[in-house]
């Protein structure tokens, strides 16, 4: 393991001890802490690993000094899919002990995340009803899956997500995000929110124009050029950097999970990585905020 990536764990660690210093557990302590099993979830996202067997296997070889306890492989599937609403947490705490928090401008996509291949994965799967099928426009290719949406700053510092049926409707589903984080939106102002013509309707911007939200949006054909587009493309490329990072980095579609909490945590986890990357870059002052490089190998 890198130096880098040793000087990120350990301080993602006091990040989150420091969180979670009172909580209290019932009965005997569990040998790998709360804390730690949040930094080896990062740690294995970062270095590639989509096989928690082989990653357990690696872990007990190379870490066993930075973690002296490793469950077996059942145990920590099932300790992770419990520590969800944990990572969420730690996420958004990130965020906030950025330097990106306080931006008003924002960026809304959503993204394909694959979860079965074959019919018959499709007729079994535990994801039936959650799941759908979806296009990607981007690839031009129908996928069975979920979508991720993801609201950053132009850094790449996530402030909302979420996953949901590809057949929602855009705009739907980052209402809801917007409504049950309302808190967030209230105690901002002037958020400039730029997003793709998927999301474009004028009720949908009327909303979002009452919430202190001003979109961003390429124009259509039959629409006059709107108030900004000229710097749009270039806007733009942040969150297909964004996208590209946490596909070709952080392997989102090879996250392997089978049910609504597996796939749930392994979303999480590779969102929690980019994020713990970019506040630790932030603050070590680093040249470039979302390069994962000093930590993958």
């Amino acid at each position: 393991m890198t130096n880098d990536l040793d000087t990120l764990l350990t301080g993602l660690y006091v990040k989150i001890d420091d969180e979670i210093g009172g909580t209290r557990w019932l009965g005997r302590l569990p040998l790998l802490s709360d804390s730690e099993l949040v930094c080896l979830a990062v740690a294995q996202a970062l270095l590639g690993y989509h096989s928690e067997a082989r990653w357990l296997r690696y872990a007990r070889k190379h870490l066993s000094g930075m973690f002296p306890y490793l469950p077996q492989r059942a145990g920590y599937n099932k300790r992770l899919r419990a520590a969800l609403p944990l990572v969420k947490r730690i996420i958004r705490e990130l965020a906030r002990d950025s330097d990106f928090w306080t931006d008003t401008v924002w960026i809304a996509d959503s993204t394909p995340v694959p979860c079965g291949m074959s019919r018959p994965t499709v007729r079994r799967s535990d994801l039936a009803g959650w799941a759908g099928y979806g296009y990607c426009a981007s690839h031009s290719r129908f996928f069975w899956g979920l979508r991720l949406y993801l609201v950053c700053t132009p850094t790449g510092m996530p402030i909302l997500w979420a996953l949901a049926n590809p057949k929602l409707d855009e705009r739907a589903v980052l209402a809801a995000m917007l409504e049950v984080d309302a808190g967030l939106v209230a105690r901002r102002t002037g958020i400039l929110l730029i997003a793709d013509k998927g999301f474009a309707s004028k009720a949908f911007e009327q909303e979002l124009a009452a919430l202190g939200i001003e979109m961003l949006r390429p124009s259509f054909q039959r629409e006059k050029q709107r108030f900004g587009e000229s710097m749009l493309k270039k806007v733009r490329q942040l969150i297909e950097s964004v996208n590209d990072t946490l596909k070709g980095q952080l392997d989102l579609e090879q996250h392997g999970g089978r049910s609504f909490e597996g796939v749930a945590i392994r979303v999480a986890q590779r969102i929690l990585a980019m994020a713990a990357a970019i506040w630790h870059n932030n603050q070590t002052s680093a040249p470039v905020t979302r390069s994962l490089v000093a930590f993958d190998h």
